[in-house]
């Protein structure tokens, strides 16, 4: 299926739509297109909204750490929300939930880093 992703940015908030299976195939495109966000937006955190990916692996998971680095160099927070239960189980498991806090969905972590959505 492929990996889909859409970037928006929401006064300093980058939001970031994953949909579909973020593999070692995808990692890397994924990676410099969200660094591009970072860097060419005024932005200082990142909502990550899994909602309507199917697949990840320890790859994609490096790539949210990664982002998860820069967005605190930036002084800011990454959010992740709508998270699968598939994928919940590997974020537990690789520890990803102890820096990385998880909201229920994009409209509660948008509220949560002060902005009105």
């Amino acid at each position: 299926m492929g990996l889909k992703y859409m970037f928006d940015v929401k006064e300093d908030v980058l939001v970031v739509r994953l949909a579909g299976e973020l593999d070692h195939h995808e990692a890397e495109e994924l990676r410099d297109q969200w660094k591009d966000m970072l860097y060419l937006n005024p932005v200082k955190h990142v909502i990550l909204n899994l909602e309507k990916i199917s697949f990840m692996d320890s790859s994609g998971l490096g790539v949210v750490l990664g982002r998860y680095k820069e967005v605190l160099q930036l002084g800011g927070e990454m959010v992740v929300c709508s998270v699968p239960p598939s994928i919940k189980r590997l974020f537990e498991m690789s520890g990803m939930f102890k820096i990385i806090r998880l909201e229920e969905n994009e409209e509660f972590a948008l509220e949560t880093l002060g902005v009105a959505s």
